[in-house]
C-alpha cells in the first residue's frame, strides 16, 4: 500500500514544498460597527470590545484612582483591568463581551483618589 494512502490522502499528488493553490477565494470578513466614547469603532464579528478597541489602536481605555492607565492584562475576565461602560451599564469587562452592531462604549475610570471601596481613606 503506498504511503499516501495509509496517511488517507486522497486528490492529485503534490511534491513536499509546493504551495499549495487555493480553491476558493475567501470571502470579506462581516465587521459590527459600534461607537467608543462617541467614535466609530469596528472589529470583524466575534470580536471582543477589547479586541475591537486593541485593533483600533486604543491600547488603553480607562484609568485607575491614582490615574494609571489601563487596558487589557489577562485577557479572560480574571484581573479587571479591562473595565467599559457598555450600553450605560458600567463594570464590564470588555475582554469578555462580544462587540455588537450598535454598541456603545465608554472608557471606565477609577473612583477619586482617596476613595476605597467605597469607604473614605483619610491620608
Amino acid at each position: 500500500m503506498s504511503r499516501s494512502r495509509r496517511l488517507g490522502k486522497t486528490g492529485p499528488a503534490r511534491r513536499m514544498g509546493e504551495p499549495q493553490k487555493a480553491e476558493t477565494q475567501m470571502a470579506e470578513p462581516r465587521t459590527v460597527e459600534a461607537t467608543f466614547d462617541g467614535e466609530p469603532l469596528s472589529a470583524p464579528v466575534g470580536s471582543s470590545v477589547a479586541a475591537a478597541l486593541i485593533g483600533s489602536g486604543r491600547p488603553a481605555w480607562r484609568t485607575t484612582r491614582d490615574g494609571e492607565r489601563r487596558g487589557v492584562f489577562c485577557g479572560i475576565g480574571v484581573c479587571f483591568d479591562c473595565l467599559v461602560e457598555i450600553d450605560g451599564e458600567s463594570g464590564q469587562r470588555a475582554c469578555m463581551i462580544p462587540l455588537r452592531e450598535g454598541m456603545e462604549v465608554r472608557a471606565a475610570s477609577g473612583p477619586s483618589r482617596g476613595a476605597h471601596n467605597g469607604a473614605e481613606v483619610v491620608e
